[in-house]
């Protein structure tokens, strides 16, 4: 979805990574954990932080600023994860995001969102959706099915579901 296809005011969820503020529509997001005690996963991508039991139900849980290119997320009091339903292969899969803190909810028109910078052809910007204005500061807007390629989600989901079966 392009930033021309963002038609009406929709409320976005921001979290912080670093210095950097993103946001997500909220329409993904499912609730919002503390940082609770992660089961690493052995021979798992390094973004790949382990699984948590949510109600009973095995959820990834994904460093977002490792997948970023950021230093690995420590945990402090702020520290969260975000559980989000992400779309790939006409399927929907919950993961875990895991964010050095949650920001607030706020509204968006679209006339404060700009496209996605082009910076190259080395540089991927296609999992953002737009850069989002508010007072005088930029958001990120993220198109969070984009984000995790459907590999990169089909492997990790793969991998343990393997392991916990007891066949890694």
């Amino acid at each position: 979805m392009s930033v021309f296809s963002i038609t009406d005011t929709r409320q976005y969820l921001t979290f912080q990574l670093g210095e950097e503020v993103f946001a997500i529509d909220v329409s993904h997001v499912r609730e919002i954990l503390e940082f609770t005690t992660v089961t690493k996963v052995p021979k798992t991508p390094d973004y790949m932080r382990g699984v948590i039991n949510l109600r009973g139900s095995v959820v990834p849980v994904l460093d977002m600023r490792l997948k970023f290119g950021m230093t690995r997320t420590d945990k402090t009091v702020n520290t969260c994860i975000i559980v989000v339903e992400v779309s790939f292969e006409g399927e929907t899969t919950i993961i875990g995001a895991l964010v050095d803190s949650v920001q607030e909810v706020f509204e968006l028109d679209p006339d404060k969102i700009e496209p996605a910078p082009r910076i190259g052809i080395k540089l991927k910007t296609e999992f953002i959706k737009g850069m989002g204005k508010r007072d005088d500061h930029f958001i990120i807007i993220l198109d969070i099915d984009k984000v995790f390629t459907a590999e990169e989600l089909t492997g990790v989901v793969q991998d343990i579901e393997m392991k916990m079966a007891g066949n890694g």
